[in-house]
Order: structure tokens, then C-alpha cells, then sequence
């Protein structure tokens, strides 16, 4: 098994004189661990000789690609070549010309670390650095040194991809460089994790201890940062998180040593390593573990209450208030965490169970039990650590990284709004407009940058949609396409008048107004209605061609009518419209006076009716038969 720098800066930092029982133990669990080295594909293009997929193993420091690609040229320096010096100092430069490809810079192994090789590589403009082995070995995971060597600030700038190539690999690309033949690589990290459904998993290996050193400030940090877009992918149900704290046992032999009491709880059965290596002050591992359960638990109690995000809050917080300079890092402010952000300290308590008796904890037996591999994921043995979709993260541990990577988790055009953001965008677009359709006019381009490189895609602005290939084409749509630069169509104004191709009743397309020709986008020409005919073709009219129009007028006292392309006499216009007046006026009085003489009879009719009643309950009138005699009566 290899071990990694990490390993073996973490094994090489404890104290023997006070600590070799934990040599023991720890070196025990190492050797018997299994380290899976992450792999990714890498693609021989050209020369012919050695075309082909090959394997390359991920470094675990710079900020690899994940769910992009990258196309480069391979360059083998003549000096340098295990650029374990400035390259400054060689004269050499990989920086790409304007429009050329990224350098893949390949280096051998050996002499330095393979971070100073990669941070050397960047200073020179490489885009990725390929280290050939030498040794004829499986590929192995290229780790970084110990952070407390003292150049190792350059370690967080390392920010180009690194890959480990075979020895024969290696050998093939030298042997067709120095032959002059140009060598093209293309590293694919689309593959890099799995996608086993809509939804990722993903775990954090992490440690409540702050007084560790840089990693431990980085640790803080990336909670910090991370904790905004790591709660929002868990309240849209995009991902599945999960904490987890790394624990040991102590050896049998070694249960009644200070040693082991002081940082071991249960029995011995969950050991953490002192904060400071030293047992004579400040906190000890018991403390560590103590607090990592409680962190463990919190994140229990609150995945069963459905809100498993609050504990980004929980461990956030508890860093900020409760750090171990300040001698706050205990159980009392720790609980005062706990009740500011509404949670039960009862519930915690309970699931922290007795830690004194020489029993199981159920919590720190399941975390020992993750720690060791399953499937594609080897032992986890460094803190801290990320695995997504079981594949182990390899990277910085910084915010837009860790999303990157998360976000390649997701199959493509499955991503949440969040990985869609400018932090974690490539930038291709900035270049050359990435290749895509731009129109300058305006600023309105058809790239965009994504965490999975640039898409070609037509834009929507302004409500307005365009439609096309993204590359060559776009075309604006739709009701209030005319607002944007005329919807791409013709357009000009001439003696006050302006014309347009555009019309907003159209979903697409540019039509010349009436009066022009033309393809109606660049250009649209005056059509002459009177060399052309089409107009003022009546008799004794006159044609004047305008532009945009034209005029017609007609000779003597005639007036042209341009609807019927006709000329009349302005008196007979009068005449008819008089007589035609006169004719509507005669028709509103006939039907006044017909309308009055029927009100007229209805009055009467009405009134004679309520006459005879009245005068029907007095006395019998000639249409009312009566047996006895009536008596006439003169009104």
C-alpha cells in the first residue's frame, strides 16, 4: 500500500518519546487500510505512434477540472526537466500564444516534492503538468508535503491540474518530442465521479480540533465559506451530506497508560491524538473526541428532525465561540451553541450516551465502520477529506473547488441553479467569445461559462428569446424582438421619416416596409412605383416618385383618390355628398314621423280602453248586454 506525504507527515510529527503507543496502533490501522488511487482518462490525439486512452493518476493538490476537459500540447523542457527550479532561471516560459493551445508541461520524478514541481510549472505559464514516473509501478496518488515546511505557502496557490503518468507512458511522449513530432493530449475529468442518480452524496471527514496548525486554519475556513452553498443544495434536496469523524483505538497492552486515559473514551474502544502533542498543557485527545461525538450527534438529532443543514451553523459557530486559545472549547459552550440555534441539549446528551462506561458508543462504532473502503473508495486516513458519489475529491479544499467538483456529481442539464454561478465558471468565454455567435452592436453574445466549460447557447434578454445554432446564428423572437436592435433587421431614416424590416408581428424574420425591396437584414432599396407602374396609373394623373412613396396628382380641378388609383371632380364629389346628406336626412324625418303618428294611436287606444272600464262599473254600455232597461246617456 502507498502511503501518502500526508500519512507519513502525520505519522513523522508524533512524539515517540511520548506517543510510541500510538505509533502502534496508528502504524497497525495504516498497513492494514486500503489506499485507492483516484484515476482519470487521458487521450493521445496525436502522434499516430502512440494514440490511444491511457491512465493517469489525480494529484491531490491543485484544482482539477471535474466535469470539464482540457485539450493541450505537450512540451518536455531541455532544461529543468524535474522542475525543482524556477524555470526563470532557464529562460523558459509555457505561456500559449494568442489562439494556441494550453501547455501540458511533462516533467520527470524525483529530486523535490511534486507540488514545488507544479507551483514551478505555473509560475511558467503551464496549464497542467504531466510527471512521468520512474519506476515501472501502478500509478500512485501525488500528495503534498507536510504544510509546516517552510515554503509551503505556495501550496494553497497551486491552482493547475496534475496527473501521474506510467514510466512507459512517460517515455513514449519524450521519445516523439525529440524526434519533432508534435504531441496532443486531452485530460477529461467528465468522468471523474460517478452519477448514480439526480441526487449526490457526498461526506466531509473533518475534526473539531483548531489548534492543529494551517490545516486546521484551512479546515475552519472552508466550513466558513462553504457553509452558504452546501445549505442551499441540502434545502433543494440536490445533494445528501454527511459529517464524519475519524477515530482510533487504543491497544490492548496500553489501556491502563496515562497516555491512553487521557486520550481515549469507552474503554480505550475511540481515541483522538493530543491537539498540541503534548500532554503537560492545554487540551488532550479525550477533549477532541468528546466534542467530535457531540458534532456527530448534533448532525443526527437534526437529520431526524428533517433540517440536517444547521449543522453547518452548529460546527461554524462553535469554532468562532468556542476555540481552544480562548479555553472555551467545552461542554458548556457548547451547549450554549446548541440552545442559541433552538435545538434540544437533552437530545444531544442522549445520543452522546455514557462515555465513561467500558461499553460500545453506537455513534463512533458507525464512524469507525465508514472509515474503512467500500467499492471504489479506499480508507479514509487523512483529515481532512471529501467523498462525492463514494470517489474521493482531490483538490484544494477551497469553496468554488469543492462546488465544482460537486457539481460534476450531477448528470449534465441536471444541475441545480447554484453551479450555474460565476465563481465556479471557466472563464472560456473571455477568449476569442469562445467561438460562439456574438453581435457587437449590442454586447450580446452567445457564450456562456459554465463549471463544465463554455456552451454555445442562444441568449434571452430582455424577455426577448433568440433563436439559433449559438454558434454561427442567432436571431432575436417574438412580440418585442423590435426593441433590441430592431430584431437584427434593416432600418434607416431619411428626410425625417424613418422605416423599418422589423415587425412585432412577426416571430421572426425581417420583411422590407412597403415601398422597398430587399433582403429587409442589411438592406432594403426604394421601389420607383412610377418607373415600375404599380401606382397613379389613371388617366390624366401624374406620378412623382418618392422615397419610401410616392406622390400623385391629377390635372385641372380633379382630386386623385389613392385607395381606387382613380381621379374625380371635386364639384361631383360635392354634389354626390350633398345629395347623399339630403337622402339621409329625409330618411330620419319619414322615420320620425312614421314613429310619432304609432305613438299617437297607441295613446288613443290606451285612453279609450280605461274610459269604458271606469264607466263599466257604473252603468251598462251598448257592448255590455244587460236584462234590464237601460236609460241613454249623453256624455
Amino acid at each position: 500500500m502507498y502511503l501518502s506525504g500526508g500519512m507519513m507527515m502525520m505519522m513523522k510529527n508524533v512524539r515517540l518519546s511520548v506517543m510510541g503507543w500510538v505509533m502502534v496502533w496508528w502504524w497497525w490501522g495504516s498497513c492494514m487500510g486500503r489506499f485507492v488511487v483516484e484515476k482519470n482518462s487521458l487521450r493521445v490525439t496525436s502522434p499516430e505512434s502512440i494514440r490511444g486512452i491511457y491512465e493517469c493518476a489525480l494529484g491531490n493538490f491543485g484544482v482539477p477540472q471535474y466535469g470539464g476537459s482540457m485539450s493541450g500540447s505537450v512540451v518536455y523542457p531541455k532544461a529543468n526537466q524535474k522542475a525543482c527550479k524556477n524555470f526563470e532561471d532557464f529562460d523558459i516560459s509555457f505561456r500559449s500564444r494568442v489562439s494556441g493551445l494550453p501547455t501540458f508541461v511533462l516533467v520527470d520524478r524525483g529530486d523535490c516534492y511534486f507540488t514545488l514541481k507544479a507551483w514551478n510549472a505555473q509560475r511558467a505559464g503551464a496549464a497542467t503538468i504531466l510527471v512521468a514516473d520512474n519506476r515501472p509501478e501502478p500509478l500512485i496518488t501525488m500528495d503534498a508535503p507536510e504544510d509546516e515546511t517552510a515554503d509551503a505557502e505556495y501550496l494553497q496557490n497551486i491552482t493547475i491540474p496534475s496527473a501521474l503518468l506510467s514510466r512507459s507512458l512517460g517515455s513514449a511522449i519524450k521519445t516523439a518530442i525529440n524526434q519533432g513530432e508534435p504531441v496532443r493530449i486531452s485530460l477529461d475529468w467528465r468522468e471523474a465521479l460517478p452519477h448514480p442518480n439526480d441526487r449526490v452524496a457526498y461526506e466531509l471527514w473533518t475534526n473539531s480540533n483548531d489548534e492543529c496548525g494551517s490545516k486546521c486554519d484551512a479546515q475552519i475556513r472552508f466550513l466558513k465559506r462553504f457553509k452558504g452553498a452546501a445549505q442551499i443544495l441540502e434545502k433543494g434536496g440536490y445533494t445528501r451530506f454527511t459529517p464524519h469523524y475519524i477515530t482510533w483505538y487504543c491497544p490492548e497492552a496500553f489501556l491502563a497508560s496515562r497516555q491512553c486515559k487521557s486520550q481515549c473514551i469507552n474503554g480505550g474502544r475511540y481515541c483522538a491524538p493530543d491537539p498540541e502533542q503534548d500532554f503537560s498543557r492545554g487540551y488532550n485527545g479525550r477533549d477532541v473526541i468528546i466534542q467530535n461525538l457531540r458534532q456527530a450527534c448534533f448532525f443526527r438529532v437534526m437529520n431526524e428532525s428533517g433540517k440536517p443543514w444547521i449543522w453547518w451553523d452548529y460546527v461554524t459557530d462553535f469554532a468562532i465561540r468556542c476555540p481552544m486559545k480562548h479555553e472555551k472549547y467545552n461542554k458548556q459552550c457548547a451547549d450554549q451553541v446548541i440552545r442559541s440555534l433552538g435545538v434540544d441539549v437533552n437530545k444531544i446528551d442522549k445520543c452522546i450516551g455514557d462515555i465513561e462506561a467500558n461499553t460500545e458508543n453506537p455513534v463512533l462504532r458507525d464512524e469507525q465502520e465508514a472509515q474503512v473502503g467500500k467499492g471504489s473508495r479506499g480508507d479514509v486516513t487523512i483529515l481532512p477529506t471529501i467523498v462525492i458519489n463514494n470517489r474521493q475529491y482531490r483538490g484544494k479544499l477551497e469553496r468554488s473547488a469543492v462546488l465544482k467538483a460537486l457539481c460534476s456529481g450531477f448528470r449534465e442539464t441536471t444541475e441545480p441553479p447554484i453551479c450555474l454561478t460565476e465563481d465556479i465558471e471557466t472563464n472560456e468565454c473571455l477568449q476569442n467569445n469562445g467561438g460562439c455567435w456574438e453581435d457587437k452592436t449590442t454586447n450580446i453574445t452567445a457564450c456562456r461559462d459554465t463549471f463544465r466549460g463554455r456552451v454555445c447557447q442562444c441568449p434571452i434578454v430582455q424577455g426577448v428569446k433568440f433563436l439559433g445554432d449559438g454558434y454561427t446564428h442567432c436571431e432575436a423572437s417574438g412580440a418585442l424582438r423590435c426593441g433590441i436592435n430592431n430584431g437584427g433587421c434593416w432600418k434607416h431614416t431619411q428626410m425625417g421619416r424613418t422605416y423599418s424590416a422589423c415587425r412585432d408581428d412577426h416571430s421572426k424574420g425581417c420583411k422590407c416596409p412597403p415601398g422597398f425591396k430587399g433582403d429587409g437584414l442589411k438592406n432594403c432599396e426604394d421601389v420607383n412605383e412610377c418607373e415600375e407602374k404599380t401606382a397613379c396609373q389613371c388617366r390624366g394623373c401624374k406620378c412623382k416618385n418618392t422615397w419610401g412613396s410616392y406622390e400623385c396628382s391629377c390635372s385641372g380641378s380633379l382630386l386623385y383618390i389613392r385607395e381606387h388609383d382613380i381621379c374625380i371632380s371635386k364639384d361631383a364629389r360635392g354634389d354626390v355628398s350633398w345629395g347623399v346628406i339630403w337622402i339621409i336626412l329625409m330618411g330620419l324625418g319619414a322615420a320620425a314621423l312614421g314613429a310619432y303618428t304609432v305613438y299617437k294611436y297607441r295613446i288613443r287606444t290606451y285612453m279609450d280602453s280605461e274610459i269604458r272600464a271606469i264607466m263599466a262599473q257604473y252603468m251598462p254600455l251598448d257592448n255590455h248586454p244587460n236584462t234590464q232597461p237601460s236609460s241613454q246617456l249623453e256624455l
